[in-house]
């Protein structure tokens, strides 16, 4: 066991060994030949941060406000499906410790626990994701469940009308539906205590999808449904129609092209989260760092901007404040600390981005992370 945890990088050797191959590669790897996936960090790696010195800032925070809601770090748990199955109740662990540390968790609608788990098991409202399905009916029922549960925001996710191939998941077994490989069932042989976890939790199928798929008492026949039910017809006209029945804060998530910046800006949406899906939808797409800056002098000036995309360090977020971004989605370091750790694991995973990123903040002359500017990079 790693008995000294400094980065996010410790938390991914900790999952890999704890949860079997399939799943840990679920979260780990992209689309195709990964190349979107390898420039979201490296890109972000590129941008050199300008060291000041001299500067008194013996009083610093990280606190600012995401969407409107006051958070204790410019970042939010990302929406990630089948979380329920990197740890035993897992969207539940997640939820807990984002609401202890004080920022926005985002559940999906491909989560394992359901909306209600969640609702049930936290005192504060989080942000529910939506795929609007070919099934408009469902997609509606979704939406009045996230309304009952007091869901803060809705975040909209534009970018997986027709998923992207992920040939490690097809190698795995992990496919949609999933398929139990010998290599699959030596694998979780070997990972017990992952299995208890799991097989102890209060779901092992899609929670928001279990009970509507008539006869459906399994993750491979709500995954076939789910696979039919991505929806490539999906249009601007649909978010007028998310408009009409969801009343709260909108978020469209998965925006990379300017024309569309502007296009979800015009759609009235509260934010817009610049986005590629973590590298796991078109791939030799650019990196949402890339794109960052390209959005901001866009539409920065009607709506909020948020970042997702190879987020796993304070200095990554330090630079995406940088250019722009109000906060950051965080998926694969959320899933990493989860899987390593459990709810633990995800606060552990919290405190090493703020710890990063208060440090940063303090070796660029910065007091306040509404004070991040261009000028912290060197360029």
């Amino acid at each position: 066991m790693m008995t000294t945890i400094t980065n996010i990088q410790d938390l991914r050797a900790l999952a890999k060994k704890r949860i079997p191959r399939a799943i840990f590669d679920y979260a780990d790897r992209g689309s195709y030949d990964e190349r979107t996936i390898s420039a979201n960090r490296a890109d972000l790696a590129a941008l050199a941060l300008r060291q000041r010195v001299m500067v008194d800032v013996s009083d610093r925070t990280l606190a600012t406000t995401m969407v409107g809601e006051d958070v204790a770090l410019p970042v939010a748990i990302a929406p990630t499906g089948l979380t329920g199955l990197f740890h035993g109740n897992g969207e539940i662990c997640g939820a807990r410790a984002a609401q202890a540390f004080g920022v926005p968790f985002t559940l999906s609608t491909m989560s394992i626990c359901s909306i209600e788990d969640v609702a049930a098991a936290t005192s504060k409202p989080f942000w529910f994701q939506l795929y609007v399905m070919r099934d408009r009916e469902f997609s509606k029922s979704l939406v009045e469940r996230a309304i009952a549960a007091k869901c803060s925001a809705l975040v909209l996710t534009l970018d997986l009308q027709i998923q992207g191939q992920r040939h490690r998941d097809l190698k795995n077994g992990l496919s949609v539906p999933p398929r139990l490989t010998l290599a699959n069932a030596i694998d979780i042989a070997t990972k017990p205590a992952w299995a208890m976890r799991v097989l102890m939790g209060k779901r092992r199928s899609f929670g928001n999808l279990d009970g509507f798929v008539k006869g459906a008492d399994s993750l491979t026949t709500l995954s076939a449904w789910t696979a039919q039910q991505f929806d490539p017809s999906l249009s601007w006209k649909d978010i007028e129609w998310v408009r009409k029945i969801w009343p709260g804060k909108l978020i469209l998530k998965g925006i990379l092209d300017v024309g569309d910046a502007r296009a979800a800006a015009a759609t009235g949406a509260d934010a817009v989260v610049v986005s590629n899906h973590g590298g796991r939808q078109l791939d030799g797409a650019i990196s949402s760092i890339k794109a960052l800056p390209r959005v901001v002098d866009a539409i920065g000036h009607q709506t909020e901007i948020l970042f997702d995309g190879g987020v796993q360090s304070g200095q990554d977020v330090l630079k995406a404040l940088a250019l722009g971004a109000r906060g950051c989605l965080i998926g694969k370091s959320f899933l990493y600390g989860l899987a390593a750790m459990g709810e633990a694991g995800v606060t552990k995973t919290l405190e090493i981005l703020a710890r990063e990123l208060d440090v940063s903040m303090a070796l660029t002359g910065t007091r306040h992370v509404r004070d991040v500017t261009g000028a912290v990079l060197d360029r």
